[in-house]
């Protein structure tokens, strides 16, 4: 491999991991509507509340064959319907204990060799005033 191609590749590796760390791969929809207020990482609330608490869902699975043999990681991580689905189950979580809105949710992917899993959480709150 020339300089230039071991270049080039660890570039787009870089790239690949910076991409997948910040944003998880592909977003969060933020066009589904949820029985409860949602606002993602730099969305403000623009009423009165009070913070509940910190509430999150996670997971970590072994990968499967398929994951490991694409050196390119086509296969890992969740789609956005999946994240959809998983936002829905934090609504749900919310909701239980009294949450009019989640604010800062976020979605964090992360890989290794054997292993992938996520984390999404949110700040649960109860609007004042009402």
């Amino acid at each position: 491999m020339t300089p230039v191609r071991f270049f080039a590749r660890v570039f787009t590796l870089l790239l690949s991991a910076l991409l997948w760390n910040c944003s998880g791969g592909i977003p969060i929809s933020t066009n589904t509507k949820y029985p409860i207020e949602v606002l993602y990482e730099n969305q403000l609330l623009e009423r009165p509340y009070s913070e509940i608490g910190v509430i999150e869902i996670s997971s970590e699975d072994s990968l499967t064959e398929r994951q490991t043999q694409d050196k390119r990681m086509m296969y890992r991580g969740n789609d956005a319907k999946t994240k959809e689905l998983l936002t829905a189950r934090l609504v749900i979580k919310a909701q239980k204990i009294g949450a009019d809105a989640l604010i800062n949710v976020k979605y964090k992917y992360y890989t290794s060799v054997k292993k992938e899993g996520y984390m999404l959480s949110g700040l649960a709150v109860r609007y004042r005033g009402e």
